[in-house]
């Protein structure tokens, strides 16, 4: 039986091939697997007590929150703000930065997450999942926390990866040395290697888009699902559509088969013009993953990893997923001279 490798061993064994990586690092992580093993539990049972529904609160998006939704930020506020080596953390649920408390060590280190992605899903049982970024202090320690220390561009990201909670557990993480994916075994409480060196094919044949918004896409929108459909595509035939509604899930799948997954603009709500996924917590940490893997995120111009953030909870329009495919996007949108916003 060959030799299994845990997600902490992974990270220590790799040490070396991550610049300025510390011993910090490490806990930090440890800490956000022990979130990840906390929330899968829950997750796992979640139709036994009472986490499912609404808890009759809205969040800083205006959207109602999710009991697991709460449980989950709570859990990983509570964990994180413990490991020692945080300055500050930003979550999807929350509206401003949040501070470590008084009197718990700090750190160099920033991570801005959205605890319960897809939570729309979790009482139907479809997959639902974590997303993480972390980012180093630019400002001195001495000083005190600056707002540009957080909004920095994804580019700057030291880590970024994502919890999927569903038939099984997975984390898959980048260090900036590739994407590596973990399994939960329940047997043994431990992420073990299953997925090493994660390469996205450079050409898929999936796109993953809600269609039923199409009427509120601008042309160049309307081409490039037209151009995945079609039989005039690179393939010769059109794509298979897919489409689960929860970012991570329809990542993940993307990322392992190869594809496309698109949310552009939408031109209905006067209040989301540039889409509904956030830049800093959604965006930002899967383009990070995705070029690591060998593929592309744009906002249909521009690289995802190049936005300068001007607030915690920025919106863009997404385009992730195989070169080819993204590259063919970009192409389309530069047709039409439109930024995609």
């Amino acid at each position: 039986m060959p030799q299994q490798v845990t997600v902490t061993e992974h990270i220590i064994l790799h040490q070396n091939m991550v610049p300025k990586a510390t011993g910090q690092f490490t806990r930090l992580f440890n800490e956000i697997v022990l979130s990840a093993k906390i929330i899968s539990r829950q997750v796992n049972k979640a139709g036994l007590v009472d986490v499912l529904g609404f808890t009759g609160d809205t969040n800083v998006q205006g959207e109602e929150v999710k009991k697991l939704d709460e449980y989950a930020n709570r859990i990983l506020i509570h964990r994180l703000a413990r490991s020692g080596v945080l300055c500050a953390m930003a979550s999807e649920e929350n509206a401003d930065i949040i501070e470590i408390p008084h009197g718990l060590p700090q750190g160099g280190y920033i991570i801005i997450f959205d605890p319960l992605d897809g939570s729309s899903n979790i009482d139907v049982n479809v997959n639902i999942g974590t997303i993480f970024s972390i980012y180093r202090r630019v400002s001195p320690s001495s000083e005190p926390l600056m707002t540009s220390d957080v909004l920095q561009p994804g580019v700057e990201q030291v880590a970024a990866g994502y919890i999927l909670y569903g038939s099984s557990t997975m984390l898959v993480f980048t260090t900036g040395t590739g994407v590596h994916g973990f399994t939960l075994d329940p047997g043994v409480g431990e992420f073990l290697l299953s997925h090493p060196n994660i390469r996205i094919p450079e050409q898929g044949k999936i796109y993953s888009v809600n269609e039923g918004y199409s009427q509120y896409w601008d042309e160049p929108t309307r081409e490039v699902v037209n151009y995945f459909k079609s039989s005039e595509n690179n393939h010769k035939k059109p794509y298979s559509a897919r489409y689960i509604g929860s970012l991570v899930a329809d990542f993940h799948r993307n990322l392992l088969y190869g594809g496309i997954f698109l949310y552009p603009a939408d031109l209905r709500d006067p209040k989301k013009p540039a889409g509904k996924l956030r830049l800093l917590c959604e965006a930002n940490p899967m383009a990070m993953l995705v070029e690591q893997a060998g593929g592309m995120a744009i906002d249909g111009h521009k690289r995802i990893l190049e936005i300068d953030p001007d607030h915690l909870h920025q919106r863009v329009p997404l385009f992730i997923g195989s070169r080819d495919d993204v590259k063919k996007v970009q192409q389309i949108y530069a047709k039409y001279n439109s930024p995609g916003l």
